[in-house]
């Protein structure tokens, strides 16, 4: 599989999706059309058009799958999917009543680079469990894509001595999901992502980190540019619940 998981797609200071361009030509090196999945925002024509600007750079034209009359039709043709970030909820329904989960999931498994930025990174996870968005409609179920067998966070926080917020940190969310799961989280800060290349994942970004959660241990900090294949180790038996219909984590 090749894979570009990015934690945001705007950076201070910086246009929409600048801060990843040259990994992002590299990782669309050869397409010539993106299918665009917009359906965590509202405005599905004008999300489309943002990325067409930015892509139409780089020399890749894009069509937003909501204009295709059969969306699962496109997604089995598509020489590459971006899924758009905004509310991950809505996004998953969004697949979920088009038959989209799983089109986009073989599609991805056969080949064609994926790219998914904030919700969109969330859709490459086995569940949806480690969202930061609030439910404001309810999917069938929180089964996203497993294009990786464990959870992340995007825009992960770390806790600022100076903020008058009184509820739980990012870390202490984190930390009570693996009370109720067994899979690694990778808690991703804003300007970094995960590539990956079949077996191999790295972690790469502009300056920011990560904060990986797991089972029973201390989370651990990893810098850009670190290999982080090892992430990828239970992916045979992830597959192996998924394809018996149990819940990963269970």
């Amino acid at each position: 599989m090749r894979l570009l998981l990015l934690s945001n797609s705007s950076a201070p200071g910086r246009g929409y999706l600048e801060h990843a361009r040259d990994v992002i030509a590299g990782h669309l090196s050869g397409v010539g059309e993106l299918l665009f999945v917009p359906y965590a925002l509202a405005d599905h024509d004008g999300y489309t058009a943002k990325v067409a600007e930015f892509m139409d750079g780089l020399g890749i034209s894009v069509r937003g799958i909501h204009t295709a009359d059969d969306p699962r039709a496109a997604a089995a043709s598509a020489q590459a999917v971006f899924i758009g970030g905004g509310n991950s909820f809505r996004l998953l329904k969004s697949l979920q009543e088009r038959g989209l989960v799983e089109a986009v999931r073989e599609r991805v498994r056969a080949g064609v680079p994926y790219m998914g930025s904030s919700a969109g990174t969330n859709m490459a996870c086995p569940t949806l469990r480690t969202t930061n968005d609030m439910p404001i409609v309810q999917p069938a179920s929180f089964e996203t894509l497993g294009l990786v067998p464990f959870q992340i966070n995007p825009h992960y926080l770390d806790p600022s001595p100076e903020s008058a917020h009184m509820g739980e940190t990012r870390e202490e969310r984190l930390t009570q999901f693996l009370e109720e799961n067994d899979v690694p989280v990778l808690g991703l800060r804003e300007g970094t992502w995960l590539r990956r290349t079949d077996g191999t994942l790295t972690l790469g970004g502009i300056e920011a980190g990560a904060r990986l959660f797991a089972p029973g241990a201390d989370p651990v900090e990893h810098g850009p540019d670190t290999d982080l294949s090892g992430l990828l180790a239970t992916e045979a038996r992830f597959d192996s619940r998924r394809n018996q219909a149990a819940p990963f984590g269970s």
